[in-house]
Formats: structure tokens, sequence, C-alpha cells
């Protein structure tokens, strides 16, 4: 939309995230989109996708397509957009020359090694590091001949140096920071490109943003961007500055708790559906209690009255029981759907593909009931698909003596090999009272056959199991768990 359409009622909201593609998309970025998508659609606003891809040197490969693709997956649908920054350097430059003209900033020929060496002497004495305007006093003469010079200056905005700067955040109340703390901070760099401090102040300006919903860690920020707007004579937006994300330690959210990029979570079966519901709880709540709400739910419900002013803390457990009640609440239909790529890449390679639908689809309710993720499913369902299973024969005994465990296995053979009708009633009815018979306990003998017939101590229920599984090869495992006990016993 061109900027010359943007002109808004001052009633209607308008937010924007505003990236950054020096890296991957992870928590505490996408959380920032969520709250402002829920505001904007809360309200009836414009929710803006704004590319800040200004700094070059540090911008990742392919983390503009990621960011895309991350909020596209959970739904973050965009108003307008994607902006990308450095299609509008023109605009930036203007806005600078026009502030050097007006003598509200300067230009600055302070070289990279005089800059280090000047923070290093100010670590040093202790002091705060910062710049030390030195070319803001520089004489015409000299400033002249630094120009003849070939170097390219900098652009530095004149802070105030006395007196207050004051703004009001509608999460935390009135905020006040002494301008004496304030450096002369660059916002044109000497590639031409504009600081982070200038460029977002613009385009927020130009784009009619409405409220800024941004991290905490930009609050320190904000005394700048208010100073820029009044020498601008541009009226600001409301700002709300987030509470950060920490991790279960009270740390700073990291890896280590789980931080990865939002593209992973994608890659380790979590459905966008249930990510959506996990972040906004991040620093939202509906009345504290209520953990399990609906996309349509949360929209409705969302205000920044209810946003925390503490730091949220990330629970993975939480996310992945949260991820598991989603997905029980998948038709089977889709479940299957949307197992299926996880099974082709996650199982083993030497099962043959493409799997097979009907028999896949017999085994997904069994699996569905116990998955906290999709990429959890291969290894769920493994036993449904191989050939030859793989444990210890220590595993078959449990609580079982040797000779027990051969006699047990033998009968249940024989049983199940006169069994007319493989289906679960008729599985049930057959080896049920085999456990009084053989003078086990029901769950030891159970733990047994499982174990023969899956390779694990936990598997979906036993008798469900067989009947999926067939009794073809149900008997094939069974001999080789006893085959296996013989060779322990008389080997």
């Amino acid at each position: 939309m061109p900027e010359a359409e943007l002109a808004k009622s001052e009633a209607m909201v308008r937010v924007r995230f505003a990236p950054s593609p020096t890296g991957y998309p992870h928590l505490g970025n996408i959380r920032t989109a969520l709250f402002n998508w829920l505001f904007a659609r809360h309200n009836g606003g414009s929710f803006i996708l704004r590319i800040e891809d200004t700094d070059v040197a540090r911008q990742v490969e392919g983390a503009i397509d990621t960011i895309l693709d991350s909020l596209r997956w959970l739904g973050l649908d965009w108003d307008e957009g994607p902006y990308f920054q450095s299609q509008r350097s023109e605009i930036y430059r203007e806005v600078a020359d026009q502030l050097v003209k007006e003598g509200l900033a300067y230009l600055c020929y302070c070289s990279p090694q005089r800059l280090e060496s000047m923070r290093r002497e100010q670590i040093e004495r202790k002091q705060p590091p910062g710049y030390d305007r030195h070319c803001r006093y520089l004489a015409r003469e000299k400033r002249t001949e630094l120009e003849a010079s070939g170097i390219t200056p900098v652009v530095r905005f004149k802070s105030p140096l006395e007196g207050q700067t004051s703004f009001y955040d509608l999460l935390r109340g009135d905020i006040v920071f002494e301008n004496s703390t304030l450096d002369d901070f660059v916002l044109l760099k000497s590639d031409g490109y504009p600081t982070y401090h200038l460029a977002n102040i613009v385009d927020d300006h130009l784009m009619v943003i409405s409220h800024v919903l941004r991290a905490d860690e930009w609050l320190s920020s904000t005394p700048r961007h208010i100073l820029l707007y009044q020498a601008l004579g541009w009226q600001p937006p409301q700002f709300a500055h987030l509470p950060m994300i920490l991790g279960s330690d009270r740390a700073k959210l990291s890896k280590r708790h789980g931080a990865t990029a939002i593209n992973e979570y994608r890659n380790q079966g979590y459905l966008p559906e249930a990510m959506v519901n996990f972040l906004a709880l991040l620093g939202w709540s509906l009345d504290d209690v209520t953990e399990l709400l609906s996309r349509q739910e949360i929209i409705k419900h969302f205000s920044l009255e209810r946003i925390s002013k503490t730091a949220a803390v990330f629970n993975r457990d939480k996310l992945e029981w949260m991820n598991g009640v989603y997905l029980r609440c998948l038709s089977l239909e889709e479940f299957t759907r949307q197992a299926i790529p996880f099974l082709e890449r996650g199982l083993p390679l030497e099962i043959e593909r493409p799997l097979e639908t009907h028999y896949t689809r017999q085994i997904m309710p069994l699996i569905q009931e116990r998955a906290k993720t999709l990429a959890e499913v291969p290894q769920l369902s493994e036993f449904f698909f191989v050939d030859e299973l793989e444990y210890d024969v220590s595993l078959l005994l449990g609580k079982i003596e040797d000779t027990q465990a051969v006699k047990a296995l033998q009968a249940s053979i024989a049983k199940l090999e006169a069994l007319e009708n493989w289906d679960m009633a008729s599985l049930e009815a057959v080896l049920r009272p085999m456990a009084d018979e053989l003078n086990l306990k029901t769950g030891v003998f159970f733990g047994l056959l499982r174990v023969a017939i899956t390779g694990r101590t936990a598997s979906p229920p036993l008798f469900q199991t067989m009947e999926v599984l067939g009794g073809e090869r149900c008997l094939k495992r069974l001999r080789v768990a006893l085959n296996k006990l013989s060779v322990s016993e008389f080997g």
C-alpha cells in the first residue's frame, strides 16, 4: 500500500512485527509477533510485517524465508508487507540529512580504532562506555578538513545533555530517564544504512503504527526514540514492552532451556495450534486458571491489561503436555496424515517405503493416545513395522523364572495357534484365563507377552497391539522369544 494512502483514524489499531534476518526466529521473537497479531485481530486492526534487513554484515542466509514460513505455519497472517528496509534507504538518508541541517544531528568522523580505544579507557576508569561527543564540538575548519580527507562519516543524534525524557508504557506506567545517561547514538552508518533507532522511527511514523508492542530489552532505547520523535515533530505511538521469557531456573532463556528456532519445534512435531496456545500463555492469561484455549477464544479475550508485568517462565513439559492434548483432538485421518511424513523420515531405512496406508492407519489409534509430539511417532510405532525385534533376554524375564517363562510361552503359542479369530476380544478370552492356569500374576504374564511381541516393557494395550500385528507376526515373535529363553537357559 502506498504510504500516501496509509492515513488512518487515530482509533485504528495498526501494529507491526519487525524482525531482523540476522538469525532464525526463536520463541521470544514469535511470542512478540503473536501478541501483536492478537492485539490487531482483537481490535479489528492491521498487522504489518516489516523486515529490518539493514544490518547487511550480520544477515543470515535463508533467515527471511524462515521468518515468513514460521509466521505462515502458525497462521499469523499479515495485512500489509512484507516491507524491506533495505529498499527504503533513500527515505532514511533524507530524514538524517534534515536533522543535520536543522542542527539536531551531526557528522562524526571518528575511526573505529579511536572508538575502541575510547571504550577501553572508559572501562578501565570504571565509567559506563559511550561516545564522548568529540565530533559534536568540532570547529567548522576542522570539519571541512575532515570532509576533504575522504572519510565517510556517520550521522549521530544530538541528545540533550540535561533534563529528563519520559514516556508512558501501557504495561509499566510512567517511565523517566535522565538525559545525562543518554549518548549521541548513531542514526546513519558509514555504509549508508540506518541504525535501528532511525529506521524503526521513520517507518513506524510513515506506516502510521499506533502501538509498538516489543520485548522489554528495548525499554532502555525508548527515550532515544522519544527524542527522535520530538526532533522530527512527529507524534510517537503508544508503547508496551513485553515481559521477557525465562528458563525454568529463572535464568535468561537459552538453548539449554529449549530456546531453539521456532522452525525446530515444527520439525519436532509440535502442532501450530498448540504452539499458539502455549506462546499466548507466556506472559498473558485469561483467568490464571484456563490453559487450553482455541485461537478464536484467545483473540476474543486478548487485551494488554491481562499481560503480566513480570517475566514468563518457559516450561517444556507443559508444552509437551499441551501438544499431546492437541494431537489427541485430531481426527484419526488428520493424525495419520500428519504422522506419515515423520514415519517416512524416522523409521529404519530397511522398512519399505511408501508405507502401506491401510496398515499404518490401523496402528495410529494406538499411538495417538501416547504421543506428545509427531516426532515421537516413529519410535513409538517402530515395532509394528520391523521384521526383527532387538531386546535383551533379561527384559523377557522381569519377575518370572526361566522355566516358568518357557512354559508360559509354550502354552501361549499352543493356544494361539488354535485360535480361529485373531481379534482383540478372542485374544483376551484365550490369554487372560491362562495367567491363573500358569499360576502367574496377570501383570507378570502379560508383561512377558508384551516384551516378546513388541520388544518393550511399555506399549499400547496388548490385545489391540496383537490384533493389528496379526497372527503370523505375533506367533513368529513368540517363537523367537521362546528360542531366546531356551538358548539362555541351556546355552
